[in-house]
């Protein structure tokens, strides 16, 4: 999920404008709004200051590998037919990003592996889609 999807879904989560934010962490509108956007040079200093005018922590890492090139669940979402179109109507229904929606399945996906104390299954997404899809 990219950076400006993040902070507009916790900043409207939250049900703040920008305007509001923007007053709590020192920054401007314009400047949130372009980050927003995938626009713009963030400082860490004032990613945390939006972290933290959100109501949120931030984390920074650097890792080896990517998080995807690991996960059981992202290799799962890619080899179901079935979890695009789901996808899509979560998206729809709740008016979010696909990407975004995917990106929370592959989270689930991987936390579920924990519960079950074994990689999940395609059965397993099955039921995690049908579960999304009575949720509607």
């Amino acid at each position: 999920m990219e950076l400006g999807e993040v902070l507009r879904e916790r900043r409207k989560a939250a049900g703040r404008t920008i305007a509001s934010v923007a007053v709590d962490a020192g920054l401007s509108v314009p400047y949130i709004a372009n980050l927003e956007n995938g626009r713009g040079n963030p400082t860490v200093s004032a990613l945390d200051r939006l972290a933290t005018a959100l109501g949120a922590r931030l984390e920074v890492s650097i890792g080896e590998e990517s998080r995807a090139s690991q996960s059981v669940g992202a290799g799962l979402l890619a080899a179901s037919p079935r979890a695009a179109k789901v996808i899509a109507a979560v998206a729809g229904a709740r008016s979010r990003r696909r990407t975004a929606v995917q990106a929370d399945l592959v989270e689930m996906l991987d936390s579920l592996a924990a519960l079950l104390g074994r990689p999940p299954a395609a059965a397993d997404l099955d039921r995690l889609l049908d579960l999304l899809l009575l949720a509607e």
